[in-house]
């Protein structure tokens, strides 16, 4: 980038998002009562991204709307985190940081479900943001099993 155009969307903001109350409460009722931890849980986006995850388990496309739909929350969730925690729309939402990966995972189920419902565009620019946010998360996420 030349010293007369610089790239106004890099940003060197990082953002590490506070605890998820809703990880201690998973590992305290455990998988059996899952559902009243989103319940009493519903900002949390690991809990709206572990619902998107199960049902992209399955490739009907009942489950894949179904997918769309918690991920989407998930991921409107974690923007509105993001921004309480210093995000101005750029900037690194490292992986390593385990809070952070609520919100890197609602993006990449967003993604696959919309890829799987025909929404071409939205899963390219939501590949595409979970590329500029963590390119760790990307790797991990996107790996071997790419929805």
């Amino acid at each position: 980038m030349s010293d007369t155009h610089p790239n106004l969307m890099a940003s060197d903001v990082v953002v590490r998002l506070p605890e998820d109350p809703a990880l201690a409460a998973i590992a305290e009722r455990g998988k059996g009562r899952f559902l009243e931890v989103v319940a009493a849980h519903p900002s949390s986006c690991l809990c709206w991204a572990l619902l998107a995850e199960t049902c992209l388990a399955d490739h009907d496309l009942g489950n894949s709307l179904a997918a769309y739909a918690y991920a989407r929350t998930g991921y409107h969730r974690g923007l509105d985190l993001l921004r309480r925690n210093g995000w101005k729309g750029s900037g690194n939402v490292p992986w390593e940081h385990e809070p952070n990966q609520g919100f890197l995972r609602a993006l990449w189920a967003l993604s696959v479900a919309a890829g799987r419902i025909g929404e071409t565009e939205e899963q390219e620019r939501c590949a595409q943001f979970l590329r500029d946010s963590s390119e760790t998360a990307y790797q991990v996420l996107a790996g071997p099993a790419q929805g």
